[in-house]
């Protein structure tokens, strides 16, 4: 399983460092050491906080969303898998991405939920880049 740092996680959450250090001493964010004893937050946990996040209305700070070239950094928060085709949702700070795209574009980049990825528009099309 994939984990962040503070730092890695305020980014993709559209906050300051700071915020997410906030957020994880007041137990809004789970967050434990890794082996060199830097907090980390586990991936599964920093995608469903992300959506909670994005569901409440948003940080405690403004922060200035903008898409440059069309990339949206963000984390996987869910995958629909078919027999041939798969749904992949991404939440960038506050955007929700989805994209179709096959199953074995899903699996060649190792998707799975909590995985850092970057959704990339153009026109109709969402494409995903795995960070």
């Amino acid at each position: 399983m994939q984990s962040y740092t503070i730092g890695q996680a305020a980014r993709l959450l559209g906050v300051s460092p700071d915020t997410a250090r906030r957020w994880a001493d007041g137990g809004r964010i789970d967050t434990h050491r890794d082996e060199g004893g830097r907090r980390v937050v586990d991936g599964r946990d920093l995608a469903a906080f992300s959506v909670e996040l994005a569901r409440s209305g948003g940080t405690d700070e403004e922060t200035s969303y903008t898409s440059v070239r069309n990339a949206f950094p963000g984390i996987v928060t869910a995958i629909k898998l078919g027999d041939v085709a798969a749904q992949v949702e991404i939440q960038a700070g506050p955007h929700r991405l989805v994209s179709l795209l096959t199953r074995e574009a899903v699996e060649e980049l190792g998707l799975e939920v909590g995985v850092e990825a970057t959704a990339r528009v153009k026109s109709t099309n969402v494409h995903i880049d795995r960070a």
